[in-house]
């Protein structure tokens, strides 16, 4: 869906990539979970291993009683409308994580 203005935009996104140096912002959403109903977004280094985002997520998420931190190792994730298999030890950029992308999930 087109993205209509009602005027002209004069002004410099305030989370651009470039305010962030290193790190970048990340949106995570558990599909079809109904305690998250929608992306969370997070501030990670563009260099933090696959394994270590995957570990501060099975810490955020073990808010919903419901979630088993094991049911992480196991899921197909999707970054960007894109099914990935990502590699545990290569960092968030080299498995093709961008600034404001969207990382999801279903279990």
């Amino acid at each position: 869906m087109a993205v209509r203005a009602i005027g002209e935009y004069k002004f410099e996104s305030r989370s651009r990539q470039e305010l962030y140096g290193d790190d970048q912002l990340v949106n995570v959403w558990w599909k079809g979970n109904p305690f998250f109903v929608s992306a969370a977004m997070f501030r990670f280094p563009k260099a933090m291993p696959w394994a270590d985002f995957v570990g501060v997520m099975k810490g955020f998420f073990t808010a919903d009683p419901d979630f088993a931190p094991d049911s992480l190792d196991s899921v197909q994730w999707v970054i960007d409308d894109q099914a990935v298999s990502p590699i545990p030890s290569a960092s968030l950029a080299e498995n093709g994580v961008g600034h404001k992308s969207l990382v999801q999930f279903s279990i």
